[in-house]
């Protein structure tokens, strides 16, 4: 018969097994050894651990062992176990779902690692389907973050410099774009371009599929100031960086992101999905701002497909989960996409005695569209929060997950 031996620790690792041997990692605590069921249950001392003879088993466990348990117990998953009040948190998000005030998954994440993770609310109202922990939601703007790290790469690769001018590799846009704007303009929102939510958007939404598509809704439109004078956000720019990437990668920008930073990432349940697509599963919008972009909370929520269109673009609107952004998060700072040096592209500069900053933000919204993705640097905690509510109904659980990190 085999012996089932339970470790105690704050997460399941992993199930272990040698010939006479069944190791289950369990959430759990326990301070001396006790039988329940005919299971032994010991505690997770790294001294008992180190007293466990584990010479006659397999080499699989040996080398978990080793690699795992010295290092992870002992190094990370102690260390994440730490004063942030996680039940508090849960209590907080569970009033607000109840009062309907907040739809979406929430992963909180020490060095990297999850400690909390939950979903709230309905991806389908009209279907009575929950959200759960891997729900898809869209992610507004912080698709940005995942063309500024594809044109990283690519001058990583010396095909492209961010003093480049557009029309380098767009020769037919322009001249006031093609001659006097740069890729670094393009990047930290520098250009004179601004957003491609304009009429045109509203006649072509339903038929928005490509690059080129979203291109034909702004590139006409005259620079709203010289480029490198101001700063102004710009949605239009990124589409162009997009046009860019398929330019010199031959590949079409959706392709380049899927192959070259999600797939190396992990993310394998992140895409720019076709809203209309019965295929395709994600979390529905939900909204209370109207059509002239002003919210309305006395009236019911209503999906968002009628204001967001058909595809995202460039600039936004693909869909991720909370687990694949934890995925990008690990990525991007373990260096695996971009090396050091070219991460630095496209980030704007902190002016001179300005001290470094103790979190950083990249979120994104639109109607029925909240997410963020913040790192507290300092204390080491990362937060992802997507929703299929509106931003101003989100802000609040980030402003609550930020004040219960600065009191960890």
């Amino acid at each position: 018969m085999t012996d089932s031996i339970f470790l105690i620790t704050a997460e399941p690792l992993c199930l272990l097994k040698s010939e006479s041997t069944l190791i289950f990692l369990v959430p759990a605590f326990c301070s001396v050894g006790m039988f329940v069921d005919n299971v032994l249950i010991i505690p997770s001392s790294i001294q008992f651990l180190d007293s466990l003879q584990l010479k006659e088993t397999d080499n699989y466990l040996d080398a978990v062992f080793q690699k795992t348990w010295k290092r992870n117990l002992e190094k990370k998953w102690l260390k994440m176990m730490d004063m942030f009040d996680i039940k508090s948190l849960a209590g907080f998000l569970v009033e607000l779902a109840e009062r309907d005030e907040f739809s979406g998954a929430v992963l909180v994440a020490k060095d990297n690692e999850e400690i909390f993770k939950e979903a709230y609310g309905y991806a389908s109202i009209r279907y009575r389907i929950r959200n759960e922990t891997d729900t898809r939601f869209n992610l507004g703007s912080i698709n940005k973050i995942f063309t500024r790290t594809a044109i990283q790469q690519l001058a990583e690769q010396g095909k492209l410099k961010p003093k480049d001018l557009v029309g380098r590799f767009l020769p037919d846009f322009p001249d006031e774009i093609a001659k006097k704007v740069t890729i670094n303009h393009l990047l930290t929102f520098t250009s004179g371009m601004g957003h491609y939510w304009n009429d045109k958007f509203v006649m072509k939404m339903a038929n928005l599929r490509s690059v080129d598509d979203f291109i034909s809704l702004f590139i006409d439109d005259p620079l709203s100031f010289k480029p490198g004078t101001k700063e102004q956000y710009s949605n239009s720019g990124y589409v162009v960086l997009g046009k860019i990437i398929e330019r010199i990668s031959g590949m079409s920008y959706y392709d380049y992101v899927r192959e070259n930073i999600y797939k190396p990432a992990g993310m394998m349940s992140s895409d720019h999905y076709e809203r209309d697509d019965p295929a395709a599963v994600f979390a529905t919008g939900y909204t209370r701002i109207g059509p002239n972009g002003q919210m309305d909370k006395t009236v019911p929520r209503r999906e968002n497909i009628l204001q967001i269109g058909s595809k995202g673009s460039p600039a936004g609107g693909g869909y991720s989960n909370v687990d694949d952004m934890l995925r990008f998060n690990r990525a991007l700072q373990n260096h695996e996409l971009v090396s050091p040096e070219f991460a630095e592209i496209g980030k704007r500069k902190r002016p001179e005695g300005v001290p470094s900053l103790s979190m950083t933000m990249i979120a994104g919204g639109a109607s029925g569209v909240s997410a963020f993705l913040i790192n507290y640097i300092e204390q080491g905690y990362t937060a992802i929060i997507l929703s299929n509510y509106d931003p101003e109904d989100t802000q609040v659980v980030e402003k609550k997950i930020t004040e219960m990190v600065c009191q960890a």
